[in-house]
């Protein structure tokens, strides 16, 4: 029973161990998340992002917020865990080794006297005659008259000041971490022991793996379900437009699954009469089309119609129900939009291209979500007024106005600050508060600088075949002088961070693509050391060399710049004329463009190489046949030699012979 009950002892300490393990790194990555978030929560301090709500969180939305099942859940476990450490210790306590100097209170080699002197103390304190209190009776039983027979008694001092211990050498104990109660089943915990350890060590763990193998086959790394995935891919082509990319878009299998209640079919209605110009509908075929728009998936049609609320600025009309299914959408679109690039630039043909006419659709349609502008203004090219529908207090109609004053975007921002402000206040009307706020956003807006370079490591020249490197250097300036940033975006009711999207094609053929973020530092710092690190070694450069290339990877990128690396083959002879695009998923009229001229030379390294081996397999061929001849040259004169022998001897023989026949 003693083994037992040291055994069940060590049951808190395996759960509290159990749960220690996951919890405690799980609670610091969270910790750290949050941290981060705080951090990098660098957003826009104009009127209208400020009225948007949304970067300031009430107390109810806190609480919410802090009350999620994560988060109790993450609580929960740590009072469990602080219980089991309080517990864990009281049973430390009550179960540590046996010290009779320490129960007297006494120091370890006491005299005799010194023990019955404290003996006696003790014991008008604790004896049941003195004290009819329970537990100092048992204290006395148990502790005091037992230590003081331990130290009386001769052999059982002299092992405890050996050994630590009254009754000798003590051997090794085993226990096992498992419930009391299992333990006092006597013959019947064999039963319960192999239900504990059947559950434990295979139910919980088959039970996690097939929630996680369940999780992954219906969602992918981004949380965007398989079969979205799946559409995306197969209603892709290579001439898609942006109002084409629409229609790809909203086949989300997360869109299909939006509720759709017979009180909406009015407001539905009411929709998509508001944004009927905002359709591609054909005016020539609109009855036709309009019987074509009605016959789709009644969730698809109300994703697409809240799309093009937000488009048009107009959601603050839709209904209860209809806001929070207006929501729902936007929440899910950016990573939506994030796959379907991927699904626009992944190899889609035989040489390994993607396709470059749709990604430009799907960068286009997220700035336009992000920005709520109208997709029907980003065909005005000519007016430019896209670009200005994203700066606070301007509407479509003032927009065109500055547009006819000043001609593009690039045109408005260049403008001196007095030039600009006499300029909103002329032509929109707008107050010195306002102008404010336009100049806040236009230091938020970036300018980006892209250096691009393509070529083989450790060779003169791109030859065919060749495993190519092509390495990017993209610079983001803001006049306000921050890097990573929160996009003005007082329309999009989500926080949404900004990202690029480096992209390097031909005509309509995407030969490299990567998306990038300048919001985490160290990160970008540790990619460009790993990067700029291998590429050195690989180049066989010495260790100063490449701390120096380290070092200025990272100045670089502390300044403001990121590294974008990747590894294409080369194609067949011939001069390529290639533009590195870098694309932004949240900003209207700040991607650049920047031209690269690719030259592939036919291959001869190889021919060259197996050129050489075969001269010095031929070189040693010659070298064997000159072996061979001499070999034989110098056998037959051997042979010659011992020709010419045998014959002397063979004449020697027949002259003896005739000499003996005429003795006779």
């Amino acid at each position: 029973m003693v083994e037992s009950e040291e055994n069940g002892v060590l049951f808190p300490i395996f759960i509290l161990t159990i749960i220690a393990i996951p919890l405690v790194p799980y609670t610091f990555v969270k910790l750290s998340r949050a941290f981060s978030k705080k951090q990098r929560s660098i957003h826009c301090q104009c009127l209208d992002c400020d009225r948007s709500g949304k970067y300031k969180r009430s107390l109810s939305q806190r609480v919410s917020t802090f009350t999620s099942c994560s988060n109790l859940t993450v609580v929960l476990l740590w009072f469990v865990m602080i219980f089991l450490i309080y517990y864990t210790k009281n049973i430390s306590r009550e179960s540590q080794l046996f010290e009779p100097f320490s129960i007297l209170g006494l120091e370890p080699g006491a005299s005799d006297s010194q023990i019955k002197k404290a003996y006696r103390k003790l014991s008008i304190q604790y004896h049941p005659d003195k004290n009819p209190d329970p537990e100092a009776n048992k204290y006395f039983v148990e502790s005091i008259a037992k230590a003081y027979q331990a130290l009386t008694d001769p052999l059982s001092r002299e092992n405890f000041e050996k050994y630590g211990h009254p009754d000798g050498r003590q051997g090794y104990k085993l226990g096992i971490a498992l419930p009391q109660f299992i333990l006092d089943l006597n013959g019947e915990s064999g039963g319960l022991l192999l239900l504990f350890t059947v559950g434990l060590c295979i139910l919980l763990p088959l039970v996690v793996a097939s929630i996680y193998l369940w999780r992954s086959s219906k969602y992918t790394g981004n949380y965007v379900k398989l079969q979205t995935r799946q559409a995306y891919y197969e209603l892709m082509k290579p001439s898609l437009t942006t109002s084409k990319v629409m229609d790809v878009f909203i086949k989300a299998a997360e869109y299909t699954e939006i509720p759709v209640r017979k009180t909406d079919d009015e407001s539905l209605n009411k929709l998509f009469t508001a944004v009927k110009s905002e359709l591609s509908l054909d005016p020539k075929k609109m009855n036709q089309d309009e019987a074509k728009f009605w016959k789709q998936d009644p969730a698809v049609i109300k994703a697409e119609l809240l799309i093009q609320k937000q488009l048009t600025r107009e959601s603050a009309v839709l209904s209860p129900a209809l806001q929070t299914d207006f929501r729902r959408v936007l929440e899910f679109a950016p990573r939506l939009l994030e796959d379907l690039m991927k699904m626009a630039v992944i190899p889609h043909n035989e040489q390994g291209h993607g396709w470059l006419s749709p990604a430009f659709g799907v960068m286009e349609l997220s700035q336009c979500i992000v920005q709520a502008v109208p997709l029907s203004l980003r065909k005005l090219s000519s007016e430019d007024t896209a670009p200005l529908l994203q700066l606070p207090h301007l509407n479509e109609t003032i927009a065109k106005k500055i547009a006819l004053q000043v001609g593009s975007f690039k045109e408005f921002q260049d403008l001196s600050l007095e030039e600009r402000s006499i300029l909103l206040k002329e032509v929109a009307g707008l107050s010195e508060t306002d102008v404010a706020d336009v100049k806040k956003v236009l230091e938020m807006i970036p300018s980006l600088k892209i250096e691009v370079t393509c070529k083989t490591e450790g060779e003169e020249g791109i030859q065919e075949g060749d495993v190519t490197t092509v390495q990017a250097w993209i610079t983001l300036k803001r006049p306000n002088g921050l890097v990573g940033a929160v996009p003005h975006s007082p329309h999009f009711p989500f926080h949404k961070e900004e990202n690029f999207w480096v992209i390097l094609a031909d005509s309509n053929n995407v030969w490299f693509f990567q998306k990038v973020s300048f919001m985490d530092e160290a990160e970008a710092i540790s990619t460009a050391s790993i990067a700029i690190s291998e590429t050195m070694e690989s180049l066989g450069a010495s260790a100063e060399a490449k701390n120096s290339a380290v070092e200025e990877a990272v100045e670089k990128v502390k300044t403001g710049s990121r590294l974008v690396m990747g590894r294409l083959l080369a194609p067949a002879e011939g001069t390529y004329n290639l533009t590195c695009f870098c694309l932004s998923d949240a900003w209207i009229g700040c991607d650049q463009k920047t031209s690269l001229k690719v030259e592939v030379l036919k291959r001869t390294r190889d021919v060259e190489g197996e050129a050489a081996e075969e001269g010095m397999e031929e070189e040693g061929e010659e070298d064997e046949l000159e072996e061979e001849d001499y070999e034989s040259e110098y056998s037959e004169d051997e042979e010659d030699k011992k020709r010419g022998s045998k014959k002397k001897v063979n004449k020697k023989e027949s002259s003896s012979e005739e000499s003996g026949s005429d003795e006779d």
